[in-house]
């Protein structure tokens, strides 16, 4: 199951209310269709590359975004999630991966503020080696 936020169920709401109402005002689009985003011309929805391409594309040019592979988004979502600080377990269990994909592809994108402090945890070298634990000396 995917979670979405309050923005991103807003902004489908606001695009079932718009579908229903091009149907309603159209003659050619199907009257029972349960999608929120309608096929054309009353036909049922056809999941082909082809077809999904295009509207996605348009809706890129509608909105002056530049041009991207749909794929693309996931990759813009996961590297938004890790680098507001979001729990890599939670995002790698939202894409449908293993925290281990999820990590080995966009680790370099976990930052954050805190990342300083993350590092001000190691001692200095000279404090660290005289808190090593003793070994054998015959070694």
């Amino acid at each position: 199951m995917v979670l979405l936020n309050e923005r991103a169920l807003n902004a489908i709401n606001q695009a079932q209310r718009l579908a229903t109402l091009r149907r309603m005002a159209s003659k050619s689009a199907h009257p029972t269709s349960p999608f929120v985003f309608q096929p054309s011309k009353g036909r049922l929805w056809i999941n082909e590359p082809s077809v999904t391409i295009r509207h996605f594309k348009s809706a890129l040019k509608a909105l002056n975004i530049r041009e991207r592979r749909q794929y693309d988004t996931r990759h813009t979502y996961a590297t938004m999630c890790l680098m507001s600080g979001m729990n890599p377990a939670f995002i790698a269990s939202q894409l449908g991966h293993s925290v281990e994909m999820l990590l080995s592809t966009y680790a370099k994108w976990i930052s954050s503020s805190s990342d300083w402090r993350e590092l001000e945890k190691l001692p200095p070298r000279v404090e660290l080696a005289q808190n090593w634990p003793k070994t054998d000396e015959r070694a």
